[in-house]
């Protein structure tokens, strides 16, 4: 039965286009005619077309549209693709074609590289910041490394800011919607002498709280954040170019409220019964006196962050003549201050706080082939050293009658070299190959914990290591100019970690194991239909020592811990079209599927556990893995000429599967439908556009994510309708 589905999916024709910008850590997208889009990957031009990697394109135009200002919205652009927000403060959970990572703490490695220009952001929680002044973004899919600085199973999302322009150039952007929600960006842009351009872009997006306090009818959920970007760009002579990116931001925005699904009785019973709630605008929050004294903080602080970051990175290009020399040298830097309540309520149940100084150097330096020639190559080395100092409170003086501290910091080194080549045997047959060799080494230093003042775990050193060698194999056929067919098999791994919540155990703090993924992949594209492009692929992975959230029995209970599954799979499939069925029509259709089994597992059975008051083990073997199965995107705009102006109007939709949860049905997430539209006017030479918007317009109430902390049954839920107005202005 799941094979007929897949057979099924990969023969239906109702999906989107899947653009592809090849394995390179850096592409810039231009336009070559109304039909072709051109891709600078690997210092050459290739159509989007023409490169055998699954990956979608979304353009900074279809992120406003679609109101995304953070990387969790991505979830709904492209296919097989989720971002998991953490216990309403946002730290982002992502998860491609089901290779995922669950962590709401912040020292593992994502399973999905975010790259900024070129750069890493390897630590989940610093990709917080506002999405602004986008060119677009990059969605791949499947295991990256061997034209990657850093190696991931799951995929790639890179994000490409706009450039400094030949020209001088300037504009903003403001919306104004319900909730009083305001987002605004601006930008400058253009030359300061010969071979020397600049561009300076600033954003921030306030209010927008739409909850309230169930006892009190405060409001919660108000963002206050901001950055600012700074790009220029110098050309000392005509072979050698450099980019420099200084960029800051900050956020002080009050945190996502959660609401109960199940009474809480509070205080183990001793205190009184908070119902659950029915209406998902209404959440509690009440942070512990002992937690704000002992953070520094005012005793009227909501749940929410005060955290600001910064960075700076150096990308310089030297032609030499048949070969492209690049060099990125970046530094990036967060400081976190989060206090969140877990348990939604005014009880101290599980209020939390992270207090987090991030730092993270990078060296990556790339050398390619320079034209089209039937050898085509390049190989890297890339350096990065990342530290965390990172302070854990949790205060559970009323369910638990203890206050606990974790304390901890960890240094990450890794080194890798990576190279690929493609070789075209014959004018319709190319052959790829690429290879990595990683050496990681991960320290975790005085991690300590104490509860009620006691010390539970004195300062302890854990490390773990790894020196994968990964790779791909690839094969390209063209039967006609408009036909790509394609086939890869690829080896990643994703390094091991550590389990930094609160525990009095040194067994919980050791390592688990870097994970192993086989990717077998084949696909196709096509664009032999004027105006319509129609391209898919199908995978199956092959895990050994998939990472996993499970638990081990405590004192208190099951408590979350990171465990390997031996051997697991993954199989699925992605097909996405573009069709301009009239001149002024664009349709883009995504569809994605996926589904997976523990092949090999025993774990803690959490449910079972807490209903009996001791540890219950259970065999997973068989058991479908915890993620949607289908995912569905699409939109469709259609442009009306009235002369001297033109009128745009647009929808987009998506459809998020039903997601079941490994911590039982209670925390299962129904499907739901998403659905957006906007409204805009233009002068038809005029530099300037107005627009209405309306999202989640059938008002359709879903949650994010479900999930437990101590006594409470928590879920975030996503926002209701909103609508508003906006106004853009380019000259």
């Amino acid at each position: 039965m799941k094979r007929s589905k897949l057979i099924l999916l990969m023969a239906s024709s109702a999906t989107a286009f899947l653009a592809s910008a090849g394995q390179s850590s850096y592409a810039q997208v231009s336009a070559d005619d109304e039909d072709t889009i051109v891709v600078t990957a690997q210092r050459r031009e290739q159509s989007l077309q023409d490169v055998s990697v699954a990956v979608t394109v979304v353009t900074g135009d279809q992120l406003k549209d679609q109101g995304v200002t953070n990387i969790n919205q991505l979830q709904n652009t492209a296919p097989n693709l989720e971002v998991e927000p953490a216990f309403g403060g946002g730290a982002a959970q992502f998860r491609l074609r089901g290779v995922g990572f669950q962590d709401y703490a912040s020292n593992n490695s994502p399973t999905v590289g975010v790259y900024v220009n070129e750069v890493a952001f390897p630590v989940p929680v610093m990709t917080q910041g506002l999405i602004y002044d986008i060119e677009r973004v990059e969605v791949l899919r499947g295991p990256q490394g061997t034209l990657y600085g850093r190696n991931t199973t799951g995929g790639a999302i890179n994000f490409v800011t706009k450039k400094p322009t030949d020209e001088f150039a300037a504009g903003v952007f403001a919306e104004y919607g319900r909730f009083n929600e305001f987002k605004s960006e601006g930008y400058i842009s253009g030359p300061i002498t010969d071979g020397f351009r600049a561009r300076i872009s600033a954003s921030t997006q306030q209010g927008g709280g739409w909850q309230h306090n169930r006892d009190t009818d405060e409001e919660l959920g108000d963002a206050n954040r901001g950055g600012v970007r700074g790009l220029f760009e110098f050309e000392p002579t005509a072979n050698l170019e450099f980019l420099f990116d200084a960029h800051y931001s900050w956020d002080k925005s009050e945190n996502q409220g959660l609401y109960l699904i199940n009474d809480l009785a509070t205080r183990g019973g001793a205190g009184p019964t908070i119902l659950a709630d029915t209406d998902r605008s209404l959440t509690g929050w009440g942070i512990s006196p002992t937690l704000l004294t002992d953070i520094g903080a005012s005793p009227d602080r909501k749940p929410g962050r005060d955290n600001s970051g910064w960075g700076v990175s150096l990308n310089g290009a030297l032609d030499l003549g048949g070969a492209i020399l690049n060099s990125i040298t970046s530094y990036e830097s967060l400081d976190r201050s989060e206090l969140g309540d877990w348990d939604s309520s005014a009880s101290s149940e599980a209020d939390t706080f992270f207090g987090s100084d991030v730092s993270v150097f990078s060296q990556e330096v790339r050398l390619s082939s320079d034209g089209e020639g039937p050898f085509v190559w390049q190989v890297g080395l890339y350096y990065s050293k990342q530290e965390l100092n990172e302070r854990y409170f949790s205060d559970f003086l009323d369910i638990f009658g203890t206050y606990g501290r974790v304390n901890y910091d960890q240094t990450v080194e890794s080194v890798a070299i990576f190279g690929q080549a493609e070789y075209a045997l014959t004018d319709k047959i190319n052959l790829i190959a690429g290879l990595r060799l990683e050496s990681e080494d991960r320290f975790l230093e005085g991690f300590g914990t104490a509860f009620g003042g006691a010390t539970a775990l004195p300062p302890t050193d854990v490390s773990t290591s790894m020196e994968p060698l990964t790779g791909k194999g690839g094969i390209e056929f063209r039967p006609t100019d408009d036909i790509l067919l394609y086939a890869s098999v690829s080896r990643g791994t994703k390094s091991g970690g550590f389990t930094t919540y609160n525990t009095g155990q040194e067994s919980s703090i050791q390592p688990f194991a870097p994970e192993v993924l086989w990717a077998y992949e084949v696909g196709f594209k096509t664009d032999f239909i004027d105006n319509l492009t129609l391209n898919g692929a199908a995978f199956y992975y092959d895990y050994s020592n998939q990472q996993v959230l499970s638990a081990v029995y405590g004192v208190n209970g099951p408590v979350g811990r990171f465990a390997n599954a031996p051997k697991s799979k993954i199989y699925g499939a992605e097909l996405e079209l573009t069709w301009q069925p009239l001149p002024n029509l664009n349709i883009i259709q995504a569809l994605g599927y996926k589904e997976g089994e523990y092949v090999e597992f025993f774990d803690l059975d959490v449910p079972a556990s807490r209903l009996a008051n001791a540890a219950v083990f259970v065999d997973r073997a068989g058991e479908a893995l915890p993620f949607p199965d289908f995912s569905y995107s699409g939109s469709a705009s259609y442009l009306i000429d009235l002369g001297n102006f033109g009128v745009v109007a647009e929808t987009n939709y998506s459809r998020r599967d039903f997601y079941p949860s490994w911590l039982g049905s209670t925390y299962d997430v129904e499907s739901y439908w998403l659905v957006n539209a906007s409204l805009s006017i233009a002068p038809t030479d005029g530099p300037w556009t107005l627009g209405i918007w309306a999202r989640n317009l059938l008002d359709k109430e879903y949650d994010l994510t479900r999930n437990f902390f101590t006594s409470a049954d928590i879920a975030q839920p996503g926002r209701p309708r909103t609508y508003g107005v906006r106004l853009t202005a380019d000259f």
